[in-house]
C-alpha cells in the first residue's frame, strides 16, 4: 500500500505512518468568506484525499489562474503538517471531538475564463467522492472529500452538481456522495515542500483514481465495464487503472509487459466488475488488481510502489497448494520421491508456476537419484543464489529471479558441462511440454 508523504519526504518530516479510522463530524456553517483578489479572480477549496495528486488534476483545467496546497476545515486557526497529523491521532484515540483540518487545493481562477461546471467535473471525476473517512489507502478525516465555498454561486454550482454526479453515480451501482460542503474556514497554505510536489517529483505518489463515471453523462458513458463472457470465468485478473496514475504505469513496465503467467489477465480503467460479475467491495486506490474466481472476487492487491516479489508473492498464495506454499514462501523442502516430473522425459520446458517465466528447460534435466528434478543448467537469468546456513550446513540456496519463491539448492556434483546439480522441488515447478 502506498504511503504518501511519509515514504517520499522524509528528509522534511519526523513522523510514523498512520492508518486512521474516520473520526470526524460536519463543521458547523460560518459566514462566507470572500477571497477575491480582484473582479475577475476568486478562490475555491477541494478536498480530494492526497492533495498532491489533487493539486496536479485541478491545475489542468482551463482557466485556472494559481493553485496552491494547504489545510483548511478545522477547528484550529493555525496548523502545521505536523498538527494535523497529532489531531488525526488523538481523534483516532479518542482524546479529542475537535474537527481536525482537511488536506486542501486551493484554486484560484478566472471567472471570465473558466467554466466553473467544468471545474467541478475535474474535482468530481478524479477521486471517489463516495469513499468514507479518507481516499484510497490515505485514510483519516484529513483525507475527506470536501468543498470550501467562498460565494454564494460556488454553493450553487457544488450543490447541483453533486446531485447530477450522484445520479450518474446510483446509475453505475455506487453509493451515497459523502463530500462534505462547507463556506471555507481557518485555511492555512501548506509547508513549501508540499508545494508543486508532482511538478517536482513526477513520478511521486498521486493516490486518485476515480470511480471512472463520467460527470453529466449517464452510466453507460465514460469507461465502461468489461464483458464478463470474454473473460475467464474458473480465474481472472483484473487490473484497475487511472488516468495519469503513475504507478499504474510503473506496475505495467514491471508486470503486465512481461505477462508470462497461465492466468488470464485484462486491464480496465472502469472501476466497476466486469458485466455479469460482482466486486467484495469498492475500488480504493489505483492500481488494485483483483483475482476474479467464477465470476467473484477472491482477493485483491490494492496500490502498487515497484516491490515486484511483493504482487508476486500475494498471487502465489491464490494460486499454489498448501504445500507448494510453504516450500514457496517458508523455504521448505518436499520428502525426496513424492514431488511431480521425477519421470518426467517429455520435450518441454518448466517455469516459475506463478509468473510463468522459464527456468529450466528439459535437455539439462537428468536423474540423479536424489529424489528431486534435477538439472545441470538454467535458463540465462532466471535464478537468483542466496547463501543458506540454515541446519548447520552451508549451501546455495536457489531462488526464481522473476518471483523471488525458494526452488532448491545447487551443488557442485552434476555432470558436464557445468558440474552442477540443480535440485529443485517438483512442487514449485510447472512443466508446459513442447508444441508438437
Amino acid at each position: 500500500m502506498h504511503r504518501k508523504k511519509f515514504l517520499v519526504a522524509t528528509t522534511a518530516l519526523l513522523g510514523i505512518v498512520l492508518l486512521l479510522p474516520l473520526a470526524w463530524r460536519a463543521a458547523e456553517a460560518s459566514p462566507v468568506v470572500t477571497t477575491e483578489i480582484n473582479a475577475n479572480l476568486s478562490d475555491i477549496y477541494f478536498g480530494m484525499g492526497c492533495f498532491w495528486g489533487a493539486e496536479k488534476r485541478l491545475r489542468a483545467v482551463p482557466g485556472v489562474a494559481a493553485i496552491e496546497v494547504g489545510y483548511a476545515g478545522g477547528d484550529a486557526a493555525q496548523v502545521s503538517y505536523q498538527d494535523v497529523l497529532r489531531e488525526e491521532q488523538r481523534i483516532r484515540t479518542g482524546q479529542s471531538q475537535a474537527v481536525n483540518h482537511a488536506e486542501i487545493v486551493r484554486v484560484r481562477y478566472d471567472a471570465n475564463t473558466l467554466d466553473l461546471t467544468q471545474l467541478f467535473a475535474a474535482f468530481w471525476e478524479n477521486h471517489n467522492p463516495t469513499q468514507i473517512g479518507g481516499q484510497g489507502n490515505d485514510i483519516g478525516s484529513n483525507y475527506r472529500s470536501a468543498i470550501y465555498f467562498t460565494t454564494p454561486e460556488q454553493k450553487a454550482v457544488a450543490l447541483s452538481s453533486r446531485d447530477a454526479y450522484q445520479r450518474a453515480l446510483s446509475d453505475a451501482g455506487f453509493g451515497r456522495i459523502t463530500t462534505e460542503i462547507l463556506p471555507v474556514r481557518h485555511y492555512n497554505r501548506a509547508e513549501d515542500y508540499h508545494q508543486d510536489y508532482l511538478l517536482k517529483n513526477p513520478n511521486g505518489y498521486c493516490g486518485l483514481g476515480g470511480t471512472g463515471v463520467k460527470f453529466g453523462q449517464n452510466a453507460q458513458s465514460g469507461y465502461l465495464p468489461l464483458e464478463g463472457s470474454a473473460l475467464v470465468a474458473a480465474a481472472q485478473l483484473v487490473v484497475y487503472e487511472a488516468e495519469d496514475c503513475q504507478y499504474c504505469e510503473r506496475f505495467k513496465k514491471d508486470i503486465l509487459n512481461h505477462w508470462q503467467s497461465g492466468v488470464a489477465v485484462a486491464a480496465t480503467r472502469s472501476q466497476r466488475a466486469p458485466n455479469g460479475w460482482t466486486l467484495g467491495e469498492p475500488l480504493v486506490a489505483t492500481p488494485t488488481i483483483v483475482l476474479f474466481k467464477n465470476g467473484k472476487e477472491d482477493a485483491r492487491f490494492t496500490g502498487y510502489a515497484g516491490d515486484t516479489k511483493a504482487f508476486w508473492k500475494w498471487l502465489g498464495f491464490h494460486l499454489l497448494s498448501a504445500e507448494a506454499q510453504q516450500i514457496a514462501f517458508e523455504s521448505g523442502t518436499e520428502y525426496p520421491g513424492t514431488g511431480p516430473y521425477l519421470k518426467e522425459h517429455r520435450p518441454g520446458t518448466y517455469v516459475d508456476p506463478i509468473s510463468g517465466v522459464a527456468l529450466f528447460r528439459s535437455d539439462a534435466k537428468f536423474d540423479s537419484s536424489c529424489g528431486w528434478p534435477s538439472f545441470f543448467e538454467p535458463m540465462p537469468g532466471a535464478l537468483e543464489f542466496l547463501q543458506d546456513t540454515s541446519h548447520g550446513m552451508q549451501r546455495i540456496e536457489v531462488r526464481s529471479a522473476s518471483s523471488g519463491i525458494h526452488l532448491g539448492h545447487v551443488f557442485d556434483d552434476g555432470p558436464p558441462p557445468t558440474g552442477k546439480r540443480y535440485c529443485i522441488n517438483g512442487k514449485v515447478l510447472k512443466f508446459v511440454p513442447d508444441k508438437k
